[in-house]
């Protein structure tokens, strides 16, 4: 069962006890993401993430790392669109001194500006192994394009102009602004030992309401743009996005049981055809993005430059095929099997459990046992799918491509 603690100053704990495991998870969620972010402002979330492991007012950054290593725990944070996550996981016994160690970093990192500095260098070199990554990169293209002049196609990481831009001061009005109690909630599960959740109460009612904002966005519009780069590289690498839904949507698992068999497994349409029919790719599979208020959903693919055609036009007759003969009931039960297999066996880790609490409340305020989930799947019939499907695939996708560096270019 999950239990919920509204503290007095908005700030929200959720909880799950499984006292068969000796560990425990906690996380400090934040509404606080990337699309939140003015356009100069682009990666101050992430770089903040960073920054509260460098030290704070009682504990080094080596101190924090030590102390976790002493009690066998890790320690960890990401950065992503819509949240932020500070989280660790212990044995149960050591559950009391972790929290403690999360809610001194929380509240009182330091962002000494000689650590800003360093810092600043460690990000600009992750932002660096992504540019390398040509597999990476071209979602990047994507989103930059398909969501254009919109937080929401920023990257994560930021630019290295935006990054330059940091101070101490940019942080702090940052934070000012989204590290409020209403936008933060604590999320545990695990062995929680007696006296715990109370102790997570007493470290956070410091946090003192502000006028701060409860975060919000604007909903953009996927633009169908065609994007083309041109990298050092000995593949050829494409994107193709069409408009998906909202996590919020009632047919959201119709759009999952959509995915899973459009190129979400080994089973799936994309990787029997292109992969092991055609041998055209190592790589190929769709994935969705669900968001607040709108999503995507994504192909990708990686060959050389001259089967580059040929993939694109093999991807688009399985698009074709879906649309005209839709989809087979074995291919939706299937589907729907593996969807509920993978979410009981994706939750039998503590950290799991805290995750999807800690986003669970974050985004809908209330939790859905894991029998209701399972039933809402068993709901999803093959009519909705395929029409679902004829829906997303009538919209004219954005494009990005990567493709090898010619010798002369």
């Amino acid at each position: 069962m999950i239990n919920k603690i509204t503290c007095k100053n908005g700030l929200r704990i959720v909880s799950e006890h499984i006292p068969h495991v000796r560990s425990v998870a906690v996380g400090i969620w934040v509404q606080a993401g990337s699309r939140y972010e003015l356009p100069e402002e682009n990666g101050l979330t992430h770089f903040i993430e960073h920054m509260l492991f460098k030290g704070t007012a009682t504990r080094s950054a080596k101190q924090i790392a030590e102390e976790f290593d002493r009690i066998g725990g890790n320690i960890n944070a990401f950065t992503s669109k819509e949240n932020t996550c500070y989280y660790a996981k212990v044995l149960d016994h050591h559950s009391k001194y972790a929290i403690e160690i999360l809610a001194d970093m929380f509240f009182n990192s330091l962002f000494d500006p000689t650590e800003i500095e360093k810092e600043r260098q460690v990000v600009l070199e992750e932002i660096n192994m992504v540019e390398d990554t040509p597999d990476d990169i071209v979602h990047e293209y994507l989103w930059r394009a398909m969501y254009e002049n919109d937080p929401l196609g920023s990257p994560i990481l930021g630019t290295e102009q935006t990054l330059n831009s940091f101070t101490r001061d940019s942080i702090l009005m940052y934070m000012k602004k989204h590290y409020i109690p209403e936008n933060v909630v604590v999320s545990v599960s695990g062995n929680i030992q007696d006296g715990l959740l109370e102790y997570i109460e007493t470290l956070f009612e410091q946090f003192e309401q502000s006028k701060g904002e409860v975060s919000s966005v604007n909903t953009p519009t996927l633009k169908p743009i065609y994007t083309e780069n041109f990298r050092e590289t000995e593949q050829a690498h494409i994107c193709l996005a069409f408009p998906g839904l909202s996590v919020k949507a009632d047919n959201i698992y119709s759009l999952v049981v959509l995915n899973n068999i459009l190129g979400g497994s080994m089973s799936s349409r994309l990787f029997q055809e292109i992969r092991e029919d055609k041998g055209l790719a190592y790589s190929i599979y769709s994935y969705h993005s669900s968001y607040e208020d709108t999503g995507v959903i994504v192909i990708y693919g990686g060959t050389s430059s001259n089967q580059l055609n040929e993939l694109k036009s093999t991807i688009n007759e399985s698009i074709r095929k879906i649309v005209d003969n839709g989809f087979t009931e074995t291919e939706i039960s299937n589907a729907k099997e593996q969807l509920k297999g993978n979410l009981l066996l994706g939750l039998e880790s503590t950290n799991a459990r805290m995750s999807r609490n800690g986003k669970n409340e974050l985004l809908y305020g209330k939790h859905r046992s894991l029998d209701e989930v399972s039933e809402t799947i068993d709901e999803v019939t093959q009519e909705s799918v395929v029409t679902l499907a004829r829906e997303i695939f009538s919209y004219e996708p954005a494009v990005s491509v990567i493709m090898p560096k010619k010798v002369n270019q």
